[in-house]
């Protein structure tokens, strides 16, 4: 007999075949209906599974999050059923749960286009009303080789293959289609439901080797419900409307070309809401860090220290001087290895080495905007989220071990007010724990990790529930653990930006010291914070995040003044310097156009404020003003409308400060 301890605290007392099934019926026959697995001490498993041994038990149902992977992994079984019928001789390679969905990767010697997925997803369909069972088997190695091989399946074969030779194998089968895989799976097709669709299709190479035959990768979506499946399809609708890419060249904002992959072509616009964004957070920084700048390419003798020559070199970019390349033999030429700096952390150290250092000094904050470059594949370039050249509001603090905890709750609060002041309040902070390839003694990684954990549950209570937070195991950097701060956007994507880590290594690595209570040196604590990250991402973030509509003060044209007729040139010149010296960023358009040309133009390009200037407003020395997304204009007097874009552009952080002053 196996004791069995359920949810709510009670134990029974089972014999060890009982499955998961026949322990669902005994509790309820509702509970048996609606069940698709069991999770034993946390490990999902089939419902005709033996428990086998003592345990926790939770009979897990359709509802539960945990049953979202199960969905999607048969529902891709399914689809390559459907694919097999439909298309016999099509050979079925692998097809993995992804995030929000599943592949299935098939040779066939005819590609798949979109134009099939609809008669897909119909035999999908089809396949699912059959509600046939999923069924388990072992099998040999060979006899499953044996099997594949006469079935033509020649990359289950090669998978086959891969085995140790004597292990067995597990087979699923739904009905007389069967596949090699792990498991676990539901109890039928049907559990599947009808919250799937199919997305694209795509190339990809055999186990993503260029050498080998190119397959059809087809992805799909599945969900527990159809209003979440139509959520999620609106949000991809909705995410390639705001594709950054595409606004950015509507906005004029910033291209990208062959010659310089990866790296960022800044148009004016573009570049005013970048140095928008630097100068908010200078604004932030100022009175609390120093802001420092670090070369841009060091010694690679600095990083083999560091630690990034042996950890992260596949990622950087290392260069000699020409004459080295061109003069290889001249003894007198610098024939060293210079590496363009992939992050500002080991500048910082040696900015804090210079002069000696007291813990009356501690802590001592640097920031940077220091651009680096980080070599990253070219099918991994994407826009401005994933580049090679980029700036990040970096920044590190020294501090002394007891003044650690403090400062990361000064970070935190840092972090958070900002994500505010670019309205994202739904934050997410997760602790990242100690890789597997790391530098430090264990005792260190001991000691930083419950300092961080300790941090996270202060960071929780202050937040009285509003931030969620959590654990990823074995994320942290290689030299300690860090805080990953997740933001959500309008339409409910997440995207990681912010990071606080503590660093109790590469201080030591580089001999850095302060002279303690004591007249002893002392090794310094070292926090690496960045709050956008990468400035570059950030600002495509704030772009989709807003759909290009921009909030007024950050925006890179915040105001057109657009005439009707040529009578009104003067007027139109005389409002926008006004609002010029009132500090708003102006263009004029007197153009011989029709005023709807070109306040349509302007609202493509997402201008916040279009203030049309005619012959009577010229008379009447007033405006009329259309806001980005109204169909209506509002008139007003010339320096009534001054005042109110004035006060409305004014940043949220000096609008806080004003506050604050006023009610001093």
């Amino acid at each position: 007999m196996i004791d069995l301890r359920f949810p709510d605290e009670s134990v029974r007392s089972y014999e060890a075949e009982a499955t998961g099934a026949e322990i669902a019926a005994g509790i309820s026959k509702s509970l048996a209906k609606k069940a698709v697995a069991y999770a034993l001490d946390g490990e999902l498993r089939d419902l005709s599974d033996p428990v086998g041994r003592s345990g926790s038990i939770e009979i897990v149902t359709r509802d539960d999050p945990r049953a979202l992977e199960l969905i999607r992994h048969d529902a891709a079984h399914v689809m390559a059923e459907a694919v097999q019928e439909l298309w016999p001789g099509t050979q079925v390679t692998i097809g993995p749960v992804i995030e929000n969905g599943f592949y299935y990767d098939f040779a066939r010697d005819t590609p798949f286009t979109p134009d099939d997925l609809p008669v897909i997803e119909k035999k999908m369909a089809e396949i699912v009303r059959r509600n046939a069972p999923f069924r388990k088997e072992v099998w040999t190695r060979d006899k499953a080789r044996s099997v594949f091989e006469a079935k033509g399946e020649a990359y289950k074969v090669e998978l086959l293959d891969a085995i140790p030779e004597g292990d067995d194998v597990k087979i699923y089968s739904q009905g007389d289609w069967f596949d090699l895989c792990r498991g676990p799976h539901m109890a039928s097709t049907g559990q599947v439901g009808e919250a799937f669709k199919l997305m694209k299709v795509a190339g990809a190479y055999w186990r993503g080797d260029s050498n080998n035959p190119m397959l059809t990768r087809i992805y799909g979506t599945a969900w527990q419900t159809p209003e979440q499946l139509k959520a999620y399809v609106h949000m991809l609708e909705e995410a390639e409307k705001r594709d950054h890419r595409r606004l950015g060249r509507e906005m004029d904002l910033f291209h990208f070309q062959e010659e310089g992959p990866g790296v960022v072509f800044w148009h004016a616009g573009g570049w005013r809401m970048f140095q928008q964004l630097v100068s908010y957070m200078r604004r932030r920084l100022d009175g609390v860090y120093d802001e420092v700048n670090a070369p841009q390419i060091l010694d690679k003798s600095l990083w083999e220290t560091s630690g990034h020559w042996g950890w992260y070199q596949e990622n950087m970019f290392a260069v000699k001087s020409a004459h080295a390349f061109t003069h290889p033999d001249d003894e007198e030429a610098d024939h060293r290895v210079f590496a363009i700096k992939p992050m500002n952390c080991p500048g910082h150290v040696q900015i804090f080495k210079h002069g000696l250092k007291s813990y009356r000094d501690l802590p001592i904050r640097y920031a940077e905007f220091g651009t680096v470059h980080r070599y990253e594949p070219s099918g991994a370039l994407h826009g401005l989220m994933r580049v090679r050249g980029f700036t990040q509001d970096d920044a590190h603090v020294f501090c002394t071990e007891d003044q650690m905890a403090a400062e990361c709750l000064r970070i935190n609060e840092l972090i958070l007010s900002t994500y505010a002041d670019f309205g994202f309040e739904e934050i997410t902070i997760k602790l990242s724990t100690r890789p597997d390839k790391r530098v430090g003694s264990d005792e260190s990684w001991d000691h930083a990790e419950e300092i961080m954990r300790g941090v996270l549950e202060e960071i929780e209570r202050r937040s009285n529930g509003k931030i969620k937070t959590g654990t990823l195991p074995g994320e942290g950097a290689f030299y300690g653990p860090k805080f990953e701060y997740t933001l959500r956007d309008a339409i409910g994507r997440e995207w990681q930006c912010g990071t606080t880590q503590v660093d109790f290594n590469l201080p030591e690595r580089f001999g850095a010291f302060y002279i303690d209570k004591e007249s002893d040196k002392k090794t310094p604590v070292m926090i690496h914070r960045a709050i956008c990250g990468s400035m570059e991402r950030f600002l495509g973030i704030l772009i989709e995040n807003f759909a290009g509509h921009m909030p007024l003060w950050f925006a890179p044209v915040q105001v057109v003044v657009a005439t009707i007729t040529s009578d009104a040139d003067d007027y139109a010149t005389e409002v926008a310097a006004s609002l010029k010296r009132a500090g708003l960023q102006v263009e004029t358009d007197l153009r011989n156009e029709k005023i709807n040309y070109k306040v349509r133009e302007h609202s493509l390009a997402k201008v916040p404020v279009i203030l049309v200037c005619g012959k009577r407003e010229g008379e009447e020395r007033t405006v009329n003003m259309r806001r980005l997304g109204s169909r209506d204009g509002q008139s007003l007097g010339l320096e009534e409308a001054v005042a109110l874009l004035a006060e409305e552009a004014v940043p949220p952080d000096l609008r806080r400060a004003r506050a604050d002053q006023a009610s001093a």
